[in-house]
């Protein structure tokens, strides 16, 4: 059941190296589904707090903030991308799916192809996946390349080519494997 339910979303699909590659970005509801057959508990849960930003610049620590409640008080909503999550949570859950995180360099090539609304410059709130293109809205985690180090890519309603490099290929943001924030989330490779 659990690899049907990606049938019923917007999908990115493209061709690299003959192989066909689709890029989707995870919900809450995907996610939910995870937690609900594996239990798993993420790495925010575990710390009992995760980081809300506010702004580009701004930003607190804040309790109870987790995948459940992104900003630690309002109830995540099923059609928006899955945040608070950290590496390893993207990691668990591409497991039980049994599908993969996208290199940084093919996260790249593939929304080249995605010509829908880019979702930053703090124009619009987060959005529902369905609706935007996946570089903005938030940071997307990619697979490490040979580094302890996450390559955040895509960009979040916050970046503008005056804050934080706007939604650029070349832009460097990296964070931990157990870092969460309620910009950060993850996109799945499948075949």
């Amino acid at each position: 059941m659990k690899r049907f339910f990606l049938l019923f979303f917007i999908f990115l699909s493209c061709s690299s190296d003959n192989q066909s590659l689709i890029l989707k970005s995870v919900t809450v509801k995907d996610f939910k589904e995870f937690i609900d057959d594996s239990n798993y508990i993420t790495d925010a849960e575990k710390y009992g707090w995760s980081i809300v930003q506010t702004d580009v610049y701004n930003y607190d620590i804040v309790k109870g903030a987790n995948w459940k409640r992104p900003d630690g008080i309002n109830n995540s909503i099923d059609s928006l991308p899955v945040t608070q999550v950290s590496y390893n949570d993207a990691i668990e859950y591409s497991k039980w799916a049994d599908v993969r995180l996208p290199t940084y360099e093919q996260y790249w090539s593939i929304v080249d192809d995605d010509h829908r609304l880019i979702v930053s410059d703090n124009l619009y709130p987060i959005l529902p996946t369905a609706n935007v293109n996946i570089v903005g809205n938030v940071w997307d985690i990619t697979e490490l390349n040979n580094s302890d180090q996450v390559r955040l890519a895509g960009g979040s309603v916050f970046c503008s080519i005056d804050t934080c490099h706007g939604t650029q290929r070349d832009r460097e943001l990296y964070v931990d494997k157990e870092t969460g924030n309620i910009h950060i989330g993850f996109s799945i490779l499948t075949e």
